[in-house]
């Protein structure tokens, strides 16, 4: 298994579909990066030789935001929208849809579980 970016890359997949498992790299940018260095797309991960792994990785970590530095910058983003207060920020911080979605109905996944009613015997 090649380990780049921290992330144990599966032998069998191609190395196109197999970069998409680091968090930050998609389809498309796999693609760029394994234009940009040199590699054929449909080779698998075990095929590949020691030169081209360290070539894909000295690439990314040049020129990608990956992983745990992506996540630290999406909970920054996060922190500063909720500090400035703006609209994203309040919704962010009542854990309710930030993008516009409608809560009277179909909200569980942000709103979390419903909550049960007790009622009171008279």
């Amino acid at each position: 298994m090649a380990r780049i970016a921290g992330v144990e890359i599966p032998n069998n997949k191609r190395v196109e579909i197999g970069l998409t498992y680091i968090l930050g790299i998609g389809r498309s940018k796999s693609k760029k990066i394994l234009a940009t260095v040199k590699v054929d797309l449909n080779k698998k991960v075990k095929n590949l030789s020691t030169d081209e792994v360290t070539r894909i990785r000295k690439h990314i970590e040049a020129h990608e935001i990956v992983e745990g530095d992506l996540r630290k910058q999406v909970n920054q983003d996060i922190k500063r929208l909720m500090d400035i207060n703006c609209y994203r920020g309040k919704r962010h911080k009542m854990g309710l849809p930030v993008r516009g979605q409608r809560t009277r109905t179909n909200a569980r996944t942000r709103k979390g579980p419903r909550g049960s009613m007790i009622k009171k015997k008279k």
